[in-house]
């Protein structure tokens, strides 16, 4: 059975995740590649009910570890129900955030042990790992400011403000940022790092290229 390929979408609060990986979406199906689009937290079901608990409520709700195993829980429904089912019918999958945004959020972030995080990983992912990564990445307090704008429009399902993570510190943004950077570099063969302060065309043509380059679509424009 043909096997899709896996982007992922990756950065810190308002890089403009969202907004790339639809366009990005956009452009492959007009090339005739079906692909799926989806998000983390959530994603499947299960994952979006569990979403709702981390997105929503007070900064402390959880303390570190909960909320890092939230997160797999999340993670272990969102690959079996929507992501390897995808990739196996030979469909492009697009994720808004994945693995690396716990690495980040709470390996730098909220300092959980890397090695422990890179294990539950392993136990519930597999040997599952995306075939391309892009990172945006925009300086905290400018992200804060487009993320705050949009918390203010978005709400769960119970009607709650999806902006726990937007509220942190900003010791924490600052911690986030560098753990992407960081981890990036560290995956430097799938991952690729975006100025997101440009604007929304450039990103994306400069987007555009690196797909096309990586997997050979031709007709970048």
């Amino acid at each position: 059975m043909a096997k899709g390929k896996f982007i992922t979408f990756e950065g810190g609060e308002g890089t403009g995740k969202t907004t790339q990986i639809g366009l990005l979406s956009d452009y492959l199906r007009n090339r005739g590649i079906e692909t799926k689009l989806t998000r983390e937290p959530g994603g499947s079901p299960g994952a979006e009910e569990i979403r709702a608990l981390l997105v929503a409520g007070g900064t402390d709700r959880w303390d570190a570890v909960t909320e890092t195993l939230l997160h797999f829980a999340a993670r272990r429904d969102h690959i079996n129900r929507i992501i390897l089912p995808a990739l196996r019918k030979g469909k492009w999958v697009l994720s808004d955030r994945f693995f690396d945004s716990t690495m980040a959020y709470q390996g730098y972030g909220h300092r959980i042990s890397k090695k422990l995080i890179d294990e539950l990983y392993r136990f519930v992912a597999g040997n599952l790992e995306p075939d391309m990564t892009i990172l945006l990445d925009l300086a905290p307090k400018d992200g804060l400011i487009r993320a705050n704008n949009r918390a203010s429009r978005e709400l769960s399902e119970d009607g709650k403000k999806e902006d726990r993570y937007e509220r942190m510190s900003s010791n924490f943004h600052n911690r986030l940022r560098k753990g992407f950077l960081q981890i990036a570099r560290n995956s430097d063969k799938r991952s690729f790092i975006i100025d997101s302060k440009k604007n929304i065309k450039t990103i994306q043509s400069e987007i555009r290229i690196l797909v096309c380059e990586r997997f050979g679509i031709h007709g970048r424009k």
